[in-house]
């Protein structure tokens, strides 16, 4: 074939993309890149209009096409959905029980059917979607994906429409690649290519079969990059309708983008990158006057700034339309923030307090716990009676304080005596009569010198002793009411309580009480502690000597704006405290040659492990590491003094090449800076990245081949890519697999699933579909279920709110037999949201127990089991948070 004809097929058939100002000589021979040649010389350029840098393909349209994009293109586009459809969705009701993190986000759909407030770390998009889904196929919410493998099929679950939701967003990744691609002036092997290859990446498909956030969260990141390429194709006619139109679905995409997760910050620095060299160049373009220059930032500032802002927002307006009533994840929000929802709301409570007065006493610094106690002791140091840090409202919380001498005359049958700072006072637990108590004795979690252990002590008949006296220290008040910083005002006073005899200041922190203490958070007596976990205010005070008139107080309410706020600032909190160990966990680099997969679910003998194509994976990675190398290379050619920069095909090529290799690393490298665990499926928005630019450096490394040739090599790397793929279908659908091909696949030592699980042979499944048996062995990391008591052993993030009554006492261990049984002999598990545990688990454990405002949730968290030897093992995945 001459060259002549090639270029004509090559070239003529592509769109073109602008990232640089170049154009593509669709005249010339293209048969070597040394041929193409700019359709203006170097000197000329300058004077060319920027905007008329591809004349000859918008006058070559085809005759038949469909939105501008060429019946041919359609014919293709349609027979990749049809394959993507088949292998996405290939059987996606199996299994039939819950999977993975299922748990979390099928829960939270539960939640947003009943309206129950819950609190996650991703913004709602896909959860919201997922929701929806779940009510068009008839989800009535009263499951509540509480355990792994729990049966979806008995309880009429429409978890399939479920699973579709997710699925049909992977199956629309396939023809956006094909588009951005071709969109972008490559040949149309090459974005068969690329569209075949994403269609056939085992990770994928397997995280986009489930009811997860993953494909969501990939489909609107690659919308947003194709909406980027349309808008750059109209460059040569700016602020028309369609130039208007691109930009703003531009701006759309990564509004939606962001908010799924909040990984879309990095496609929003992608486009942020583009979007400032875009305007750099129009700067430098002396034809663009300075009022033109101001347009084209307005304009972009308008569709790429306040259009994702606005949608991010109006998707949490939903969110907190939907979740009304109180849920597991009131513990989290501020006072302020609970009073917008139902069933949190306290009423308005005297301002003045007296000795006398009953209080519910909170801390300010961990989550706005309260003071709290009930009838259970410690079960070493003095032995007496637990002081904690409860986030729930409860009668166990409330206190009377009292003078430190025993006052002649009852409280109330003498006025009110303010407590102003300075004061002494003893505190009395109401339930319980005991007075709260400090001594020389260190606490039994936390064992330090400079830490005095809190207890409640007492008993009928005796006036206290000297360990009982706490001096009142005020440290701040409002300013708007200059008489709180005197005396104690209720919500008003911050204050600390001094040990009298010590010194020590009462004192609360993230550590929680191991199920003896109902996993409550720890109170004790600190020397010189940090001044904020010192700090205390009083949320409720009644006194009986206060006249109905008297002046009161409440927290104010919040608005949408001091919610959304609110709400965003625990999320980033949380989601930056997620630092515990995992045995799943992996690192940046690692996700480069996929060394870690993930365990999902295992049952009968079959098991589903995250893992990726190979092929498909190392191909890529190789591909990033060829860009650095011509990278290097390009640039030390050009302090050499080569005009490689003259060649309008290499800067074709480069132009493209930076902004997918820039997608990237910005996908890719801010992981490097967390400390949280990390996961094989956070390299997924990467990893689409990766593939387009293999198809990039396929479509130049073939520019020697004719059309016949390219495409054998494509098929030839595809039909390798196709035979891995199937090699390792089993362990992506949970199909059935033995033991010999199961070893035989476990090419890098790192991948963890576990090939003693499955059968010897093919025949024993299907004389023994009704056993349910895997062999325990140190690898074993399959499950057939998720017992409540692993559960809880294995996950500390979730709050998880029982609709019971308010009391936590002994009757604790019976309204949840569960607290008292920890089987360590059974699994070691760690969570992704283990910073959580150190602030909200009271919520998980109390609330499951004696809440006393009802609601159960989750908050997501990646948990699996350590490996060893298990009576029945078990696969976990980012499952459901304890109950308590």
């Amino acid at each position: 074939m001459s060259k002549k004809k090639m270029n004509s097929n090559r070239v003529g058939e592509n769109y073109v993309i602008d990232f640089l100002p170049f154009s593509v000589d669709q005249t010339a021979n293209s048969g070597d890149i040394r041929y193409r040649k700019n359709k203006t010389s170097h000197k000329a350029k300058a004077a060319s209009s920027m905007y008329d840098t591809r004349d000859d393909y918008f006058k070559k349209k085809p005759s038949q096409a469909v939105f501008g994009v060429p019946l041919r293109d359609i014919q293709i586009i349609a027979g990749l959905t049809l394959l993507a459809v088949i292998v996405r969705l290939h059987q996606i009701s199996e299994p039939s029980s819950v999977v993975f993190d299922e748990v979390h986000f099928g829960g939270f759909a539960s939640k947003y059917m009943k309206g129950r407030f819950f609190m996650d770390v991703h913004p709602p998009l896909a959860k919201l979607l997922i929701t929806l889904a779940g009510l068009i196929g008839g989800f009535d919410g009263n499951f509540d994906f509480k355990e792994i493998g729990k049966d979806y099929i008995e309880p009429k679950v429409p978890y399939v429409a479920m699973r579709l939701l997710p699925g049909i967003l992977g199956v629309l990744v396939v023809p956006i690649a094909y588009l951005t691609i071709k969109l972008s002036g490559f040949s149309t092997i090459s974005a068969l290519l690329v569209g075949a290859l994403l269609t056939l990446e085992n990770g994928l498909i397997t995280q986009s079969r489930l009811i997860l956030l993953d494909s969501p969260l990939i489909l609107f990141t690659a919308f947003t990059v194709l909406m980027w390429v349309n808008f750059h194709n109209q460059q040569q006619s700016p602020f028309t309708f369609w130039w208007w139109f691109w930009m703003a679905m531009t701006g759309i995409g990564l509004g939606l983008t962001v908010s799924v997760k909040w990984v879309g910050l990095f496609t929003i620095a992608l486009i942020g990158f583009s979007t400032v060299k875009g305007l750099w160049d129009l700067l430098g373009d002396l034809r663009i006057s300075p009022g033109k220059w101001v347009q084209h930032f307005i304009a972009r500032a308008l569709c790429l700034i306040l259009i994702p802002i606005i949608l991010y927002m109006f998707m949490f307006q939903i969110h907190f339309l939907i979740l009304q009533n109180s849920g597991d994840g009131d513990g989290f929000m501020s006072a302020e923030f609970q009073q917008s929802i139902n069933g949190r709301k306290i009423e308005d409570t005297f301002i003045d307090v007296a000795y006398g007065s009953k209080v519910t006493i909170k801390h300010l610094n961990t989550q706005g716990g309260y003071l709290h106690s009930h009838g259970s002791n410690y079960p070493e140091g003095s032995k007496q009676q637990q002081i904690t840090l409860y986030s729930h409202k409860d009668d166990n919380n409330i206190w009377i304080i009292q003078n430190q001498t025993k006052p002649e005359i009852p409280f109330e049958e003498q006025d009110p005596i303010w407590i102003s700072n300075g004061h002494v006072i003893k505190l009395e637990h109401m339930q319980t009569a005991k007075k709260l108590h400090s001594h020389d004795i260190r606490p039994p979690v936390t064992d330090i010198e400079y830490q005095n252990e809190v207890s409640g002590y007492g008993f009928p008949n005796f006036e206290g002793d000297d360990n009982d006296l706490w001096r009142v220290e005020i440290h701040d008040h409002d300013e708007s009411d200059p008489e709180s910083g005197q005396r104690l005002r209720t919500l008003h006073t911050k204050f600390r309580l001094a040990h009298v005899l010590s010194g020590c200041y009462l004192f609360s922190h993230s550590v929680k009480l191991p199920d003896w203490g109902f996993e409550q958070q720890e109170v004790t007596c600190v020397k010189g502690g940090h001044v904020p976990k010192t700090l205390w205010y009083i949320e409720t005070n009644s006194h009986p000597k206060l006249p109905p008139d008297a002046e009161v107080i409440n927290y104010r309410k919040l608005g949408f704006f001091g919610r959304f706020f609110e709400l965003n600032r625990v999320m980033w909190k949380t989601n930056a405290g997620l630092t515990d160990s995992h045995p799943y966990d992996s690192r940046p680099f690692s996700w480069l040659l996929m060394n870690r997969g993930i365990s999902f679910w295992g049952k009968d003998h079959r098991h589903i492990y995250l893992l990726g194509n190979p092929v498909i994976w190392w191909s890529s990675t190789a591909t990033l590491c060829l860009y650095v190398v011509i990278k290097v290379v390009t640039i030390l050619r050009t302090q050499r003094g080569y005009l490689d920069h003259l060649n309008v095909t290499k800067g074709f090529y480069e132009s493209h090449a930076n902004f997918l290799f820039l997608g990237w690393i910005l996908h890719w490298a801010p992981f490097f800076l967390m400390s949280r665990q990390l996961f094989l499926h956070h390299y997924f928005p990467a990893l689409y990245f990766a593939v387009l630019l293999f198809g990039v450096a396929f479509d130049l490394f073939t520019i020697p081949l004719n059309v016949r040739n390219r495409a054998i090599v494509a098929l030839l790397f595809l039909l390798a890519s196709l035979y891995v793929f199937t090699l390792f279908a089993p362990i992506t659908y949970g199909k059935p697999w033995i033991k010999s091909e199961c070893h035989k696949l476990k090419w890098v030592t790192t991948w963890d699933f576990d090939c003693n699980q499955f059968h010897d042979t093919y025949d024993q499944f299907n004389t023994n579909l009704s056993q349910i048996h895997i062999t325990p062995t140190t690898e074993s990391i399959s499950s057939t279920s998720l017992s409540p008591q692993m559960i809880e052993q294995n996950h500390v993030v979730e709050t998880n709110n029982a609709e019971s009554s308010g009391k936590d006492d002994a009757n604790m261990a019976l309204n949840n037999p569960s607290e008292e049984k920890h089987a360590e002999s059974e699994a070691q598990f760690h969570t992704e949201h283990q910073s959580i545990n150190t602030q909200i688990q009271q919520n998980e454990v109390e609330e499951s127990s004696v809440g006393v405002d009802g609601g159960e949730g989750q908050v997501e968290t990646h948990s699996v089991p350590e490996k060893g030897n298990l009576k029945e093992a078990v696969t976990l995945s980012e499952s459901q948070l304890p109950k308590n």
